[in-house]
């Protein structure tokens, strides 16, 4: 979450001097991986991280200059936000909310942020944009740091995808904790598959990314099309067959290694090197702990495990207060046993749809980022989940906006098979919304 990074980022440099720099087997790779995706115990906290696209506030399909966006980050910098804040590589801006004991205090914070956010941007004529990619023109990457110079040779190799996601998405990304150790209904185990069929669900009522340069491009989210057409060793899930901890620490180690850093030069971009053939070979230089707590940062699955469960698939969201609801519902079927229980046994049911293959290439989740909602089989599972988060949200002491967002949105969308991105389609197409 959002604290975890603000203490890994401030500790790297104590971390390399003691034991991260040291060279490691893949022994100890494959049991740092496994003894780090899923911290058990009771679920208690919540997490969000919002990304919001940056507009121009009187013509928001005029693009935004870099010197603007770098106006922007400085001005966000100096306000005394309780998020943690991040300025993504097309100026995309970032906030990674605290670990929260509750959903009413996650959502006071992030609020808080938020107001501030808007008005200093405002003063800027600029502007914060809730779309799952930016809709009306193609942002350059403005950020030039090495990690994102090698995430961009690395990404153009395959295709297009990688550099959209990356300078052109926005998400709604919501944490939550792994679960107990023990099996049951709220063990990891069960959350973890929990996660990748309602993601399914989760993607489809929120899809929110329609179009490409004004047109539509024929998928509700085309962000969610841009992951499953990206690496697959680094943007598919693991394997479900295994034990998630040795899925997850299988997978980190045979994903491609994105780049190499280097404290002198630009970062070195292998061809075909897994991380497991890196610590093996040694070459081109003996892999430390450190290298490989880095490259878990450019693995990008639906569904990351990074000792809590963190909800990749889900778009920005509209409005002001459109987000309160993915956050809202995503706890309520996580953290609340009944409705946990109601969406685990309304997703067993989709099963089948996904078959063999892995999120995001299966056909549940392909169907979710192309139909949203209008797909049968994804709203009549909607209907289910949304009716039971509802319900539980009172028992997680969801505040009174909050509840009402959930209700206006289940009206809008979920209730008439429809998702953020209907409303975008019928706007190009010259329709009214209701």
């Amino acid at each position: 979450m959002a604290l975890e990074r603000e203490v890994r980022s401030v500790t790297y440099s104590r971390l390399e001097t003691e034991g991260f720099a040291r060279p490691i087997d893949e022994a100890e790779a494959e049991a740092y991986l496994r003894g780090i995706c899923f911290k058990t115990g009771p679920p208690r906290l919540l997490g969000v991280e919002l990304e919001w696209l940056v507009h121009d506030l009187s013509d928001p399909a005029r693009p935004v200059s870099a010197p603007r966006l770098a106006a922007a980050a400085d001005r966000l910098r100096s306000l005394p936000l309780r998020s943690w804040l991040t300025i993504e590589p097309g100026g995309q801006i970032e906030l990674s909310s605290r670990p929260a004991e509750s959903l009413a205090s996650c959502v006071a914070d992030l609020s808080a942020d938020l107001s501030l956010a808007r008005s200093a941007l405002r003063d800027l004529g600029l502007v914060l944009a809730g779309y799952g990619k930016e809709p009306w023109y193609e942002p350059d990457r403005v950020l030039m740091k090495p990690r994102y110079d090698a995430m961009e040779i690395y990404y153009d190799r395959i295709n297009d995808a990688g550099s959209t996601v990356m300078c052109r998405t926005a998400s709604v990304q919501v944490c939550v904790d792994a679960g107990y150790e023990e099996p049951g209904p709220m063990g990891y185990g069960r959350r973890w598959r929990l996660a990748h069929l309602l993601g399914a669900v989760l993607a489809a009522a929120f899809a929110n990314s329609p179009l490409h340069l004004g047109k539509p491009t024929g998928w509700r989210s085309t962000r969610q099309a841009c992951y499953s057409r990206m690496d697959p060793g680094r943007t598919l899930a693991p394997a479900e067959d295994l034990e998630p901890r040795s899925a997850w620490a299988a997978y980190a180690l045979d994903a491609p290694v994105m780049f190499v850093r280097s404290e002198a030069g630009p970062w070195s971009v292998p061809q075909g090197l897994a991380l497991r053939r890196w610590v093996r070979t040694g070459r081109p230089r003996p892999v430390t702990r450190g290298d490989v707590d880095y490259h878990l940062t450019t693995l990008f699955p639906p569904i990351r495990p990074r000792g809590h469960l963190e909800l990749r698939m889900i778009d920005a969201q509209p409005g002001e207060d459109g987000w309160l609801v993915p956050v809202a519902v995503t706890a309520a079927l996580f953290d609340d046993a009944t409705a946990a229980e109601t969406a685990h046994r309304v997703v067993q049911a989709l099963a089948g749809t996904a078959g063999m293959r892995t999120a995001p290439r299966n056909p549940l989740w392909l169907n979710a980022a192309r139909h949203g909602l209008s797909d049968p089989e994804l709203h009549a599972a909607a209907v289910v989940c949304f009716a039971a988060a509802r319900e539980a949200l009172p028992r997680l002491g969801a505040p009174p906006r909050v509840l009402a967002a959930v209700d206006e949105f289940t009206e809008r969308y979920v209730e008439r098979r429809r998702c953020p991105a209907d409303d975008l389609l019928d706007h190009v197409n010259g329709k009214e919304s209701h």
